[in-house]
């Protein structure tokens, strides 16, 4: 899923390794992605009010050009989203730094995402919490998402198609929840496989939205903050899942 740019408020690294001439041009594209994603967080992130070290760390590190098409590759690191098919985008690295700062995931914590999209946020929860389950609704794009996420060693992350808007009850509670599409209110679904005390993070409206950083509490939900966005909406669909794990 994803958001399109938030306007909210630039190091280079050159590396070049001696190899054979068949190996230069692979070493120099490395070498050009993690100059790339070294800006991306010293500009768009630490540059901004993304202040939290270990969500810095995290993405100065997970290869985000790995999970979009061969094509938009060049502009992976760039200050704005990507399509990633079926009408869907990869979501704009500050939004991804936002979102992440903003749940506060703790390395014991278990986390639901809805709409794993790419697979790219679900990499940077993985990076941070104990396990992470993800829902995506578009089977091609799970199914994709999945198989990259695979491939980059991540065996704390497990993927479902399906619904968002049913959750992952038999996975409940969680301590935390990413909501990556935008619904007309918040899923009282979500809200009831929350853990109280945790937190949620969800994008609210469809011409005009607001991402909503909620914590649950015994009496309801307490608003922590907000700002405007724009995401792509959050569908519901008559899909089977597959039996509980």
């Amino acid at each position: 899923m994803g958001a399109w740019p938030v306007v909210r408020a630039l190091g280079t690294v050159v590396a070049f390794l001696a190899c054979q001439p068949g190996d230069r041009q692979a070493t120099q594209a490395v070498a050009d992605y993690a100059g790339a994603r070294a800006r991306m967080v010293a500009e768009q992130l630490r540059g901004r009010d993304i202040r939290d070290e270990r969500v810095l760390e995290v993405m100065s590190r997970v290869p985000r050009h790995l999970f979009v098409s061969e094509s938009q590759r060049s502009s992976a690191y760039e200050d704005y989203p990507l399509p990633i098919g079926h009408g869907q985008t990869i979501s704009q690295p500050y939004i991804v730094g936002f979102m992440t700062q903003a749940l506060k995931v703790e390395p014991g914590h278990k986390v639901l995402e809805i709409g794993t999209g790419s697979g790219y946020q679900a990499a940077i929860l993985a990076e941070l919490a104990r396990a992470v389950y993800t829902i995506e609704i578009v089977e091609p794009l799970g199914e994709s998402a999945q198989k990259t996420l695979e491939s980059l060693g991540y065996r704390n992350v497990h993927v479902r198609i399906g619904d968002g808007y049913r959750g992952w009850p038999e996975q409940a509670p969680f301590d935390r929840i990413m909501v990556t599409a935008a619904p007309e209110t918040v899923p009282p679904t979500l809200v009831e496989q929350l853990a109280i005390g945790g937190l949620i993070a969800v994008p609210v409206g469809s011409v005009f939205q607001e991402l909503r950083i909620l914590r649950k509490t015994r009496t309801g939900l307490e608003l922590l903050d907000s700002m405007p966005v724009r995401f792509v909406p959050m569908v519901k669909g008559d899909i089977k899942l597959p039996a509980p794990e």
